[in-house]
C-alpha cells in the first residue's frame, strides 16, 4: 500500500469480525476494501497500528449497535478520530437492495470522506453503565405491567370483578388470595401469576433504590437533584433525562432539545401551501414519555408541596427561580389549551414539549456553576 497522507476508514462492525474499507482523503480518491479481521480488541488495536505507520492523519467511523462502544473508546485512546453513526441518518439509496458487510464498510468510508454522517453522542464508562442501569429499571416496569395484564384479564375471564376502584394495593392482593376455584389447575395459574407480580415488583425496587445509591456518587448526580425543582419531575423522570440525554450543552438552543426528543410537530409544506401534523416522535421515546406523563401534573394550579419544597432547599437560588417560572407558565399553558378544546393528550404534548425547554435551561445553568 502506498503511502498517503491521510485515511478515511469505514468499519462495519459485528460479533466476530470485523469489515475495513479505507479511502483515501482526497477527493475521488481511491476506495480500497482491506477485508475482514477478527473484532478482538488485540488484533483491532494491531490493525490501527499498521494503518497509522502508513497515513499521518486517520479517521474512523462505524455504525452504533449492539457491540456498543468499546470500538470507539479503544481507537480514540490511541489518539484518533472516531465518531458513531447514526443508522437511521446514513444517506441511502432507494433503489439499492444489496446489503453485504463489503459494500456497508465501502460506503461508510465514502460517506466518512464526503462528510455525510451524523455522529451520535458517545457516553464515558461511568455514564453508560448509570444509563444501563436506568434502562433495567424500565425492563423491569414493562415486566411488571404485562405480569398485573395478565393477572387482570385471568380474573376478568372468569368473572371476578374487584369491588374497589383502586386496583394493585394491599386490600386488592388480600381479595385476589381469598378467590376460590373449583379447579385446582386454575388456582395454581392464579397463584403463579401472583407471585409472579410480587418478583417483577420486587425487582423494580431494587433497582430503583441501587439508581438512588449511584445518583449521589455519579458526576451528574448536581444535575439529576437541580431538575428535581421542577414539577412532575420526580428522580427516576430526572435520571432518565439526563442518562439518555448526556451533555445538554450540545444542543444549542432548548428547540434542538425538543427536535432531538421528537417532541416537535412534522411539516410538509411546498411553495405557499404549509401543512403541519403530529410530532414527529423522532430520536429518544424513553424520555419523550416519560416528559408527556410529567406534563400531567400541570393540570392543578400553581403551588409548592411538601415535598417539592425539599428540593427546591436543596437547589440553586437560579433553579428555584426557573422552576417557579416553569410552574406558572406551564399551568397557565395548560389551562389555556383545555379552554380551547384541546384534547389533553395534545395539551400535554405541548406542556412536555416547553417542559424539555426549561429542563434544557436547569441543565445549563448548572454546568455554568
Amino acid at each position: 500500500m502506498k503511502h498517503c497522507t491521510e485515511g478515511l476508514v469505514g468499519i462495519d462492525v459485528s460479533k466476530a469480525r470485523n469489515a475495513i474499507a479505507l479511502a483515501d482523503g482526497e477527493r475521488g480518491g481511491e476506495v480500497r476494501y482491506l477485508g475482514e479481521i477478527d473484532a478482538s480488541v488485540e488484533n483491532m488495536r494491531r490493525f490501527v497500528k499498521r494503518l497509522a505507520a502508513k497515513h499521518e492523519r486517520l479517521y474512523f467511523c462505524y455504525e452504533a449497535g449492539p457491540t456498543g462502544y468499546g470500538l470507539h473508546r479503544l481507537i480514540t485512546e490511541m489518539g484518533y478520530d472516531c465518531i458513531v453513526v447514526a443508522p437511521s441518518l446514513i444517506p441511502k439509496k432507494p433503489g439499492d437492495r444489496v446489503k453485504t458487510n463489503r459494500r456497508d464498510a465501502v460506503s461508510l468510508a465514502k460517506l466518512l470522506r464526503a462528510d455525510e454522517l451524523t455522529a451520535v453522542w458517545v457516553p464515558d464508562a461511568g455514564h453508560e453503565a448509570m444509563r444501563d442501569l436506568v434502562r433495567a429499571r424500565t425492563a423491569a416496569v414493562e415486566c411488571l405491567r404485562v405480569h398485573r395484564q395478565q393477572v387482570s384479564a385471568f380474573m376478568l375471564k372468569h368473572g371476578r370483578i374487584y369491588p374497589q376502584k383502586t386496583g394493585w394495593t394491599m386490600r386488592y392482593l388480600r381479595w385476589l388470595q381469598e378467590q376460590r376455584f373449583d379447579h385446582p389447575a386454575h388456582q395454581i395459574a392464579l397463584q403463579e401469576m401472583v407471585d409472579a407480580v410480587r418478583v417483577a415488583k420486587g425487582r423494580m425496587i431494587r433497582l430503583e433504590e441501587a439508581i438512588a445509591e449511584f445518583v449521589a456518587s455519579w458526576s451528574l448526580g448536581p444535575l439529576v437533584v437541580a431538575l428535581q425543582a421542577l414539577r412532575g419531575v420526580n428522580l427516576i423522570v430526572a435520571v432518565t433525562f439526563v442518562a439518555e440525554i448526556g451533555d445538554v450543552s450540545r444542543f444549542d438552543n432548548p428547540r434542538q432539545l425538543m427536535g432531538y426528543l421528537g417532541l416537535v410537530p412534522g411539516e410538509r409544506s411546498t411553495g405557499d401551501t404549509i401543512r403541519k401534523g403530529g410530532i414527529t416522535k423522532a430520536g429518544n421515546s424513553r424520555v419523550r414519555s416519560l416528559l408527556v406523563e410529567s406534563a400531567w401534573t400541570y393540570r392543578h394550579p400553581p403551588k409548592i408541596g411538601k415535598t417539592k419544597l425539599y428540593r427546591l432547599e436543596a437547589a440553586p437560588p437560579k433553579v428555584r427561580e426557573i422552576a417557579w417560572k416553569a410552574q406558572t407558565r406551564l399551568t397557565a399553558r395548560y389551562r389555556a389549551l383545555s379552554a380551547r378544546g384541546k384534547k389533553t393528550t395534545v395539551v400535554c404534548t405541548a406542556i412536555a414539549r416547553e417542559l424539555a425547554g426549561f429542563m434544557w435551561s436547569v441543565a445549563r445553568e448548572i454546568k455554568a456553576a
